[in-house]
Protein backbone atom coordinates (compact mmCIF):
# COMPACT_ATOMS: atom_id res chain seq x y z
CA UNK A 1 0.00 0.00 0.00
CA UNK A 2 1.25 3.63 -1.09
CA UNK A 3 0.60 5.64 2.21
CA UNK A 4 0.13 9.09 1.70
CA UNK A 5 -0.58 12.46 4.54
CA UNK A 6 -3.06 14.75 4.15
CA UNK A 7 -4.00 17.74 6.11
CA UNK A 8 -7.81 18.98 6.21
CA UNK A 9 -8.54 22.31 7.25
CA UNK A 10 -11.55 23.36 8.61
CA UNK A 11 -12.49 27.23 9.53
CA UNK A 12 -11.93 28.03 13.10
CA UNK A 13 -11.01 24.77 13.93
CA UNK A 14 -7.20 23.12 14.19
CA UNK A 15 -5.68 21.44 11.23
CA UNK A 16 -6.32 17.72 11.36
CA UNK A 17 -3.89 15.18 9.53
CA UNK A 18 -5.87 11.93 8.23
CA UNK A 19 -3.40 8.83 6.82
CA UNK A 20 -4.17 8.08 3.59
CA UNK A 21 -3.36 4.59 1.87
CA UNK A 22 -3.56 4.60 -1.85
CA UNK A 23 -4.34 1.12 -3.64
CA UNK A 24 -1.87 -0.77 -5.93
CA UNK A 25 -3.24 0.31 -8.64
CA UNK A 26 -2.26 -0.92 -12.48
CA UNK A 27 1.34 0.83 -12.49
CA UNK A 28 0.35 3.97 -10.80
CA UNK A 29 -3.04 4.67 -12.84
CA UNK A 30 -6.48 4.17 -11.38
CA UNK A 31 -10.37 4.57 -12.54
CA UNK A 32 -11.88 7.39 -10.27
CA UNK A 33 -14.47 4.90 -9.26
CA UNK A 34 -12.01 2.30 -7.86
CA UNK A 35 -10.40 4.93 -5.60
CA UNK A 36 -14.24 6.53 -4.55
CA UNK A 37 -14.22 2.67 -2.77
CA UNK A 38 -11.25 3.98 -1.01
CA UNK A 39 -12.01 7.43 -0.11
CA UNK A 40 -14.20 10.30 -0.21
CA UNK A 41 -14.52 12.90 -2.86
CA UNK A 42 -13.61 15.59 -0.80
CA UNK A 43 -10.18 13.31 -0.10
CA UNK A 44 -10.06 12.98 -4.11
CA UNK A 45 -10.23 16.46 -4.94
CA UNK A 46 -8.15 17.61 -2.56
CA UNK A 47 -5.08 15.15 -3.71
CA UNK A 48 -6.09 16.19 -7.06
CA UNK A 49 -5.85 19.80 -5.80
CA UNK A 50 -2.64 19.53 -4.55
CA UNK A 51 -1.35 17.44 -7.55
CA UNK A 52 -0.49 14.23 -5.83
CA UNK A 53 -3.24 13.18 -8.61
CA UNK A 54 -3.56 13.81 -12.13
CA UNK A 55 -6.25 13.61 -14.08
CA UNK A 56 -5.84 11.59 -17.48
CA UNK A 57 -8.95 12.05 -18.68
CA UNK A 58 -12.38 12.28 -17.47
CA UNK A 59 -12.49 8.39 -15.50
CA UNK A 60 -8.71 7.69 -14.96
CA UNK A 61 -5.75 9.50 -12.49
CA UNK A 62 -1.93 8.76 -12.60
CA UNK A 63 -0.06 9.49 -9.08
CA UNK A 64 2.08 12.60 -10.45
CA UNK A 65 5.68 10.74 -9.70
CA UNK A 66 4.70 7.83 -11.81
CA UNK A 67 3.75 10.28 -14.98
CA UNK A 68 6.97 9.78 -16.53
CA UNK A 69 6.58 5.98 -16.19
CA UNK A 70 5.99 4.98 -19.84
CA UNK A 71 4.09 1.88 -17.85
CA UNK A 72 1.88 3.96 -15.82
CA UNK A 73 0.78 6.20 -18.76
CA UNK A 74 0.09 3.05 -20.82
CA UNK A 75 -2.01 1.69 -18.09
CA UNK A 76 -3.91 4.85 -17.93
CA UNK A 77 -4.83 4.69 -21.55
CA UNK A 78 -6.16 1.07 -21.57
CA UNK A 79 -8.49 1.65 -18.45
CA UNK A 80 -9.58 5.05 -20.37
CA UNK A 81 -10.05 2.55 -23.35
CA UNK A 82 -11.58 0.04 -21.95
CA UNK A 83 -10.92 -4.01 -21.86
CA UNK A 84 -10.66 -4.70 -25.71
CA UNK A 85 -8.11 -2.21 -26.22
CA UNK A 86 -4.08 -2.69 -26.67
CA UNK A 87 -1.24 -1.24 -26.96
CA UNK A 88 0.44 -1.94 -29.63
CA UNK A 89 3.05 -0.37 -32.37
CA UNK A 90 6.40 1.45 -30.28
CA UNK A 91 4.62 1.12 -26.78
CA UNK A 92 4.07 -3.03 -27.19
CA UNK A 93 7.97 -3.46 -28.72
CA UNK A 94 9.41 -1.37 -25.61
CA UNK A 95 7.29 -3.73 -23.36
CA UNK A 96 8.80 -6.89 -24.79
CA UNK A 97 12.57 -5.37 -24.48
CA UNK A 98 13.17 -3.35 -27.70
CA UNK A 99 14.43 -0.05 -25.90
CA UNK A 100 15.09 1.56 -29.50
CA UNK A 101 11.15 2.26 -29.94
CA UNK A 102 10.22 5.46 -29.02
CA UNK A 103 8.61 5.79 -25.49
CA UNK A 104 7.61 9.67 -26.18
CA UNK A 105 3.89 8.69 -26.99
CA UNK A 106 1.40 5.75 -25.40
CA UNK A 107 0.39 3.75 -28.98
CA UNK A 108 -3.15 1.92 -28.44
CA UNK A 109 -5.14 -0.24 -30.81
CA UNK A 110 -8.74 0.05 -30.42
CA UNK A 111 -11.65 -1.62 -32.95
CA UNK A 112 -13.67 0.15 -35.62
CA UNK A 113 -16.35 0.82 -33.73
CA UNK A 114 -14.49 2.94 -31.01
CA UNK A 115 -14.97 6.34 -31.01
CA UNK A 116 -11.34 7.23 -29.39
CA UNK A 117 -9.61 10.24 -30.64
CA UNK A 118 -6.01 10.37 -30.39
CA UNK A 119 -4.45 13.39 -28.63
CA UNK A 120 -0.96 14.68 -26.59
CA UNK A 121 0.88 12.05 -25.79
CA UNK A 122 -1.63 9.15 -27.10
CA UNK A 123 -1.41 7.57 -30.47
CA UNK A 124 -5.05 5.64 -31.50
CA UNK A 125 -5.13 3.05 -34.26
CA UNK A 126 -8.53 1.83 -35.40
CA UNK A 127 -8.08 -1.83 -36.73
CA UNK A 128 -9.76 -5.21 -36.25
CA UNK A 129 -7.19 -7.25 -34.78
CA UNK A 130 -6.93 -11.39 -34.09
CA UNK A 131 -7.52 -12.14 -30.02
CA UNK A 132 -4.50 -15.04 -30.66
CA UNK A 133 -1.92 -12.00 -31.32
CA UNK A 134 -2.63 -10.14 -27.54
CA UNK A 135 -0.85 -11.01 -24.78
CA UNK A 136 0.23 -9.33 -21.18
CA UNK A 137 2.93 -7.84 -19.85
CA UNK A 138 3.20 -6.40 -16.29
CA UNK A 139 -0.72 -6.89 -16.35
CA UNK A 140 -0.74 -4.69 -19.44
CA UNK A 141 -2.70 -5.73 -22.80
CA UNK A 142 -0.23 -5.56 -25.53
CA UNK A 143 0.37 -7.37 -28.74
CA UNK A 144 2.75 -9.98 -29.17
CA UNK A 145 6.21 -9.32 -30.26
CA UNK A 146 6.19 -10.82 -33.41
CA UNK A 147 2.72 -8.84 -34.07
CA UNK A 148 4.70 -5.28 -32.48
CA UNK A 149 8.20 -5.75 -34.73
CA UNK A 150 6.22 -6.62 -37.74
CA UNK A 151 3.82 -3.12 -37.81
CA UNK A 152 7.33 -1.11 -36.95
CA UNK A 153 9.29 -2.99 -39.73
CA UNK A 154 6.18 -2.00 -42.02
CA UNK A 155 5.14 1.63 -41.02
CA UNK A 156 8.23 3.10 -38.54
CA UNK A 157 11.37 4.48 -39.21
CA UNK A 158 13.90 2.52 -41.07
CA UNK A 159 16.51 3.02 -38.20
CA UNK A 160 13.74 2.54 -35.45
CA UNK A 161 12.34 -0.77 -36.88
CA UNK A 162 15.71 -2.33 -37.91
CA UNK A 163 16.79 -1.65 -33.91
CA UNK A 164 14.28 -3.41 -32.82
CA UNK A 165 14.08 -6.16 -34.63
CA UNK A 166 17.78 -6.68 -33.70
CA UNK A 167 16.63 -6.57 -30.13
CA UNK A 168 13.93 -9.24 -30.05
CA UNK A 169 16.08 -11.39 -31.86
CA UNK A 170 18.87 -11.11 -29.89
CA UNK A 171 16.45 -12.26 -26.93
CA UNK A 172 15.82 -15.38 -28.68
CA UNK A 173 17.67 -18.88 -28.90
CA UNK A 174 19.51 -18.56 -32.14
CA UNK A 175 18.33 -21.87 -33.16
CA UNK A 176 15.13 -20.59 -33.01
CA UNK A 177 15.65 -16.92 -34.83
CA UNK A 178 14.84 -18.55 -38.68
CA UNK A 179 11.49 -19.62 -37.20
CA UNK A 180 11.12 -15.97 -36.15
CA UNK A 181 12.10 -13.91 -39.53
CA UNK A 182 9.61 -16.88 -40.86
CA UNK A 183 7.01 -15.82 -38.89
CA UNK A 184 7.15 -11.88 -39.16
CA UNK A 185 8.29 -12.75 -43.35
CA UNK A 186 4.58 -14.50 -43.75
CA UNK A 187 2.74 -11.78 -41.94
CA UNK A 188 4.14 -8.91 -44.51
CA UNK A 189 3.12 -10.91 -46.98
CA UNK A 190 -0.27 -11.64 -45.95
CA UNK A 191 -0.63 -8.17 -45.08
CA UNK A 192 -3.78 -6.29 -46.61
CA UNK A 193 -2.08 -2.72 -47.07
CA UNK A 194 0.32 -2.92 -48.96
CA UNK A 195 2.22 0.38 -47.51
CA UNK A 196 5.53 -0.45 -46.30
CA UNK A 197 5.74 -3.89 -47.43
CA UNK A 198 9.07 -3.27 -49.56
CA UNK A 199 10.70 -1.60 -46.82
CA UNK A 200 9.60 -4.55 -44.14
CA UNK A 201 11.34 -6.91 -46.59
CA UNK A 202 14.66 -5.07 -46.70
CA UNK A 203 14.78 -5.00 -42.93
CA UNK A 204 13.67 -8.48 -42.03
CA UNK A 205 16.32 -9.55 -44.49
CA UNK A 206 19.19 -6.86 -42.59
CA UNK A 207 18.19 -7.66 -39.11
CA UNK A 208 20.24 -10.98 -37.15
CA UNK A 209 20.10 -10.52 -33.63
CA UNK A 210 24.14 -9.90 -33.90
CA UNK A 211 24.25 -6.14 -32.85
CA UNK A 212 25.17 -5.36 -29.44
CA UNK A 213 22.97 -2.19 -29.19
CA UNK A 214 20.27 -0.08 -31.33
CA UNK A 215 23.11 2.37 -32.94
CA UNK A 216 25.22 -1.15 -34.19
CA UNK A 217 21.84 -1.88 -35.94
CA UNK A 218 21.64 2.16 -37.36
CA UNK A 219 24.69 1.81 -38.17
CA UNK A 220 24.63 -1.85 -40.40
CA UNK A 221 21.07 0.40 -41.66
CA UNK A 222 23.35 3.29 -43.18
CA UNK A 223 26.04 0.81 -44.84
CA UNK A 224 23.21 -1.12 -46.89
CA UNK A 225 21.68 2.20 -47.54
CA UNK A 226 24.41 3.31 -48.85
CA UNK A 227 25.15 0.15 -51.37
CA UNK A 228 28.52 -0.77 -49.85
CA UNK A 229 28.81 -4.90 -49.27
CA UNK A 230 27.25 -5.99 -46.30
CA UNK A 231 29.70 -6.98 -43.66
CA UNK A 232 29.60 -9.53 -40.75
CA UNK A 233 28.44 -8.67 -37.33
CA UNK A 234 30.22 -9.66 -34.45
CA UNK A 235 33.05 -11.23 -36.49
CA UNK A 236 34.98 -13.43 -34.80
CA UNK A 237 38.93 -13.22 -35.34
CA UNK A 238 40.93 -16.98 -34.65
CA UNK A 239 44.50 -17.26 -34.35
CA UNK A 240 46.38 -20.17 -35.93
CA UNK A 241 44.57 -22.46 -33.26
CA UNK A 242 41.26 -22.00 -34.16
CA UNK A 243 40.78 -19.53 -30.79
CA UNK A 244 38.36 -16.41 -30.70
CA UNK A 245 41.18 -13.72 -30.51
CA UNK A 246 38.98 -10.32 -31.26
CA UNK A 247 35.49 -10.42 -32.05
CA UNK A 248 34.41 -7.58 -34.09
CA UNK A 249 31.21 -5.28 -34.15
CA UNK A 250 31.41 -5.55 -38.18
CA UNK A 251 33.65 -7.34 -40.06
CA UNK A 252 34.68 -7.40 -43.81
CA UNK A 253 36.41 -10.97 -44.22
CA UNK A 254 37.57 -10.73 -47.72
CA UNK A 255 39.41 -7.60 -47.17
CA UNK A 256 40.76 -7.77 -43.82
CA UNK A 257 38.29 -4.43 -42.65
CA UNK A 258 37.13 -4.10 -39.31
CA UNK A 259 34.54 -1.34 -38.21
CA UNK A 260 34.27 -0.66 -34.47
CA UNK A 261 31.23 1.59 -32.95
CA UNK A 262 32.90 3.32 -29.79
CA UNK A 263 29.56 4.39 -28.43
CA UNK A 264 30.33 6.63 -25.30
CA UNK A 265 28.80 3.98 -22.31
CA UNK A 266 30.69 1.04 -23.96
CA UNK A 267 34.10 2.79 -24.64
CA UNK A 268 34.34 5.64 -21.59
CA UNK A 269 37.61 5.19 -19.86
CA UNK A 270 38.68 2.14 -22.66
CA UNK A 271 40.38 4.54 -24.96
CA UNK A 272 44.12 2.83 -24.22
CA UNK A 273 42.81 -0.87 -24.23
CA UNK A 274 41.12 0.03 -27.50
CA UNK A 275 44.29 1.04 -29.01
CA UNK A 276 46.12 -1.66 -28.08
CA UNK A 277 43.48 -3.72 -29.22
CA UNK A 278 43.35 -2.06 -32.51
CA UNK A 279 47.20 -2.81 -32.95
CA UNK A 280 47.13 -6.01 -32.32
CA UNK A 281 44.75 -6.21 -35.24
CA UNK A 282 46.83 -4.41 -37.33
CA UNK A 283 49.05 -6.54 -36.17
CA UNK A 284 47.32 -9.46 -37.42
CA UNK A 285 46.72 -8.11 -40.67
CA UNK A 286 43.85 -5.89 -40.63
CA UNK A 287 42.80 -2.24 -40.75
CA UNK A 288 40.56 -0.84 -38.35
CA UNK A 289 37.77 2.01 -38.90
CA UNK A 290 36.25 3.83 -35.67
CA UNK A 291 32.64 4.96 -36.00
CA UNK A 292 30.97 6.91 -33.38
CA UNK A 293 26.94 8.42 -32.67
CA UNK A 294 28.29 11.51 -34.97
CA UNK A 295 29.07 9.42 -37.79
CA UNK A 296 25.29 8.00 -37.45
CA UNK A 297 24.44 11.59 -38.24
CA UNK A 298 26.77 12.24 -40.53
CA UNK A 299 28.15 9.59 -41.93
CA UNK A 300 30.08 11.46 -44.78
CA UNK A 301 33.91 10.96 -43.53
CA UNK A 302 33.48 7.70 -42.20
CA UNK A 303 31.78 6.52 -46.07
CA UNK A 304 34.52 8.12 -47.65
CA UNK A 305 36.98 5.48 -45.55
CA UNK A 306 35.29 3.39 -45.78
CA UNK A 307 34.71 3.56 -49.71
CA UNK A 308 38.91 3.73 -49.58
CA UNK A 309 39.44 0.48 -47.45
CA UNK A 310 37.19 -1.39 -49.24
CA UNK A 311 38.41 -0.93 -52.73
CA UNK A 312 42.38 -0.57 -52.06
CA UNK A 313 44.76 -3.07 -52.40
CA UNK A 314 44.30 -5.58 -50.03
CA UNK A 315 47.29 -5.64 -47.21
CA UNK A 316 49.20 -9.61 -46.80
CA UNK A 317 48.15 -11.41 -44.08
CA UNK A 318 51.28 -11.82 -42.52
CA UNK A 319 50.63 -15.44 -42.21
CA UNK A 320 47.20 -15.00 -40.23
CA UNK A 321 43.96 -16.99 -40.64
CA UNK A 322 40.41 -16.17 -39.32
Amino acid sequence: MHVRVIRVRNPGRSTRFCMIELPEGLHGAYRRTELRTHFSRRELERLTAEGRLINYGRKVVIRRENMPDLRTRAAAALLMAGPDAVLSSHTSAWLHGCTAASTHRVHLTVDYDRRLHSRPGLDVHQQAYDIADVTEVDGLRCFTVVHAVTELLCRARRSTALACADEALAQIPSHERAEFKGDIAARITARRDSRGKRQAAFLLDLASGLPESPPESMLLLLIAEAGFPLPVPQYSVRDLDGREVWRLDFGWPHARLALEYDGYAAHVDKVESDRARDEDLRRRGWRVLRASASDLRDPTALFSRLRADLSGPQRATRGFWI
